[in-house]
């Protein structure tokens, strides 16, 4: 392998496979991509149920946990992240969202001017390959492949027509003109196949001669030429390795890791890096601060018919049904996974906007991929879109191989903890609507034992768990001093030849989830890089 490349990209996931595939459509560009994972072969990565399996296999998931919190009752949160090709996005839940305007709109008010939602509109639709075909908000010969779910359930349906009765209206696009709506969620899937950023942009990529795709190499740290960054180090196999680039350093390794990379070498807060012997290169305490996370809450129902994904996954005949469904059709639960419907919501009185959203299943278990009850069961998860809780990433030690200090503080802001309160006492609204009264036999979490507001609070802190969206920790901003990591051109401050490009860069979580936003900003990112290095 050639020692030196123009771009290093660190991480091959959500954000990373694009930056690689983009990057390298240039046959004079030489990128390099390293991914700390393996390949994507596993066949649960592909069938879209299967991220109840990966979402616990440290074959392609790293598997973090959280350090104790205080907001929940000194819980260590399991946090999944993938490590493999394709990243997240190989084990994620699929749904495509891409949040509200106003949520680009204050990204630019904070100082990060081309981040308006206008202005990253046209890079959802380039990335954005919709069944639906091309519109006003849609782009319809994107890589990314995005699909309608073709069957309806009655359960979907039930809880569609009981939250028109509570006052939210169906909608039939999140990701349109209006999000707030109760309805099916679109999802990365193709022919009833995952469709991850690997899948979407690096497998028609890889035949290139200027890309490189190394897999199983963890990188330890950046390399530097006087102030900039020059390259990085990283072990494969056991073997340590260095690789120089001449145009740029991108770190994709997400919203735990890029901090982390660059607390290793000298980036950060200053008593941090002393605390662990390690030189202040550039002094920005905003690495690894102002982390934010959407905080799930998973209310528990059996169902009064048996219709639920339970149903069949609790029986032989079930499961083989479900399996011809795939098989012969490309049909059925394997190939929509497991939240099917959802809803965007008001929750505070004093709330403009949706504040919640829910994510709502046919089946119910203890934990999210966890084995399935033996009743009849389904799940409304809910969670608050635009947590005022902020917590950090904080290396442990100089060791690059060890994972670092993670500390969400959820519920810490006096907001969130009204939000909870206020987003179960929405599902329970809507479970107890007449459309869906039918079919509630009995709600199993959190019960009718906790009746009032401390009780709900408290439910929360026990049983609430991350949505998988952290996001914060290398914010865009102008002013390094408040806590900005990065420039609106995704560049580290003080850093020549070193940019993020992942969750770490949001300044704010956006409302909904978060891999759709991450490939918008990587495809914009492509753009910034190309222009600046015309700039140079």
């Amino acid at each position: 392998m050639a020692a030196e490349f123009d771009y290093i990209v660190v991480g091959a996931g959500s954000a990373g496979c694009v930056l690689a595939a983009r990057l390298s459509e240039d046959p004079a560009t030489r990128v390099l991509l390293l991914e700390a994972g393996p390949p994507d072969r596993s066949p649960w990565i592909h069938l879209p149920i299967g991220y109840g399996k990966t979402m616990w296999s440290p074959a392609v998931n790293w598997c973090f946990h959280t350090d104790p919190d205080p907001g929940m009752n000194g819980r260590r949160i399991y946090w999944p992240r993938g490590k493999t090709l394709g990243g997240c996005s190989s084990i994620n839940g699929l749904i495509y969202i891409r949040g509200q305007r106003e949520d680009y709109d204050h990204w630019a008010a904070l100082g990060n001017p081309g981040w308006a939602f206008d202005d990253c509109l046209p890079y959802f639709r380039r990335s954005e390959g919709n069944q639906r075909g091309d519109s006003e908000f849609h782009g319809g010969h994107g890589p990314l492949r995005v699909s309608d779910i073709a069957a309806r359930h009655p359960l979907i349906e039930a809880f569609i027509d009981g939250a028109g009765q509570v006052g939210v209206p169906r909608t039939d696009d999140f990701n349109g003109a209006r999000q707030e709506g109760a309805g099916y969620f679109q999802l990365n899937t193709h022919r009833g196949w995952r469709c991850s950023t690997a899948k979407a942009y690096l497998v028609p990529a890889r035949h290139r001669p200027n890309l490189r795709v190394v897999t199983e190499a963890q990188v330890g740290g950046l390399l530097f030429d006087g102030a900039r960054a020059s390259g990085v180090r990283y072990r494969q196999q056991g073997v340590d390795h260095v690789v120089r680039a001449s145009a740029e350093v991108l770190l994709a390794a997400g919203a735990i890791q890029s901090p982390q990379l660059l607390q290793l070498s000298g980036i950060g807060a200053p008593d941090l890096l002393q605390r662990h012997g390690i030189a202040v290169r550039q002094a920005l305490p905003g690495v690894g601060a102002n982390l934010q996370d959407h905080l799930q809450i998973r209310l528990i129902f059996e169902c009064s018919q048996p219709i639920t994904t339970n149903d069949q996954l609790n029986s032989w005949a079930g499961q083989v049904s479900i399996g011809l469904q795939w098989l012969f059709r490309r049909t059925g639960p394997l190939a929509v996974g497991i939240n099917q419907g959802g809803c965007f919501m008001r929750a505070l009185p004093d709330s403009s906007r949706p504040d919640i959203q829910f994510h709502v299943a046919t089946l119910s278990a203890d934990m999210a991929g966890g084995k399935v009850h033996p009743f009849s069961g389904f799940t409304m998860s809910v969670c608050q879109l635009r947590p005022a809780s902020r917590g950090h990433i904080r290396i442990r030690s100089a060791d690059p191989f060890q994972p670092p200090e993670m500390q969400p503080h959820y519920l810490s802001a006096e907001l969130d903890r009204r939000a909870a309160v206020a987003a179960v006492k929405a599902a329970r609204a809507i479970a107890a609507a007449p459309a869906m009264r039918p079919l509630v036999a009995r709600e199993v979490k959190p019960g009718p034992e906790a009746g009032d507001d401390a009780a709900l609070l408290e439910f929360c802190r026990n049983q609430g768990a991350t949505i998988f969206h952290p996001s914060g920790t290398c914010a865009m901003g102008r002013d390094p001093a408040a806590g900005a990591v990065l420039d609106a051109r995704l560049r580290v401050h003080g850093v020549p030849g070193l940019r993020v490009v992942d969750c770490s860069a949001m300044p704010t979580l956006v409302s909904g989830n978060t891999n759709a936003p991450v490939v918008m900003m990587a495809e914009k990112a492509v753009d910034m890089i190309r222009q600046d290095a015309r700039a140079a």
